[in-house]
């Protein structure tokens, strides 16, 4: 499956976040969602990411924007990052992948020669009714929140 595109409908979905509270897309409805998937919690690239979003927290705030980042770790390693970091948003556990997989993010990666499956760095702007706004691929870390700032 591919990355989905603009104007496509974000595909709806119910995970559990670092509290395991049950977060559904649609309870966002009416709102602007920035929906950012990272590889896993606490490594280099994904902590640069993620302090990006909480240091320019109060920017998505003010477009009345919610921020919600996703990953395959389980929700005590979701815990473990959002405590460690403060970070103020949800961070959901996608543990089986099947909404990165839902979204075409789950795919082949190669680092130092060896080929795996895992998240490609990926950030989705959904609009109000649900639809896909903008669409940000290969995402690099540093400054990643600013570029989607610019975008609202």
């Amino acid at each position: 499956m591919s990355v989905l595109q603009v104007g496509e409908k974000a595909p709806v979905f119910e995970l559990l976040n670092e509290n395991n509270e049950t977060i559904r897309l649609n309870d966002f409805l009416g709102k602007k969602v920035v929906l950012f998937f990272y590889p896993r919690a606490n490594t280099k690239g994904c902590t640069t990411e993620a302090c990006g979003f909480r240091d320019d927290y109060s920017s998505f705030e003010d477009r009345d924007v919610v921020i919600l980042g996703i990953s395959p770790d389980d929700t005590k390693d979701q815990k473990e990052f959002q405590e460690e970091h403060k970070f103020p948003y949800h961070l959901l556990a996608d543990h089986d992948h099947a909404i990165a997989e839902k979204y075409g993010v789950w795919g082949l990666k190669k680092m130092y020669g060896r080929e795996y499956m895992g998240i490609l760095r990926t950030t989705y702007v959904i609009d109000e009714t649900g639809n896909i706004s903008h669409v940000f691929e290969k995402v690099k870390p540093l400054g990643h929140s600013q570029e989607v700032l610019a975008v609202l």
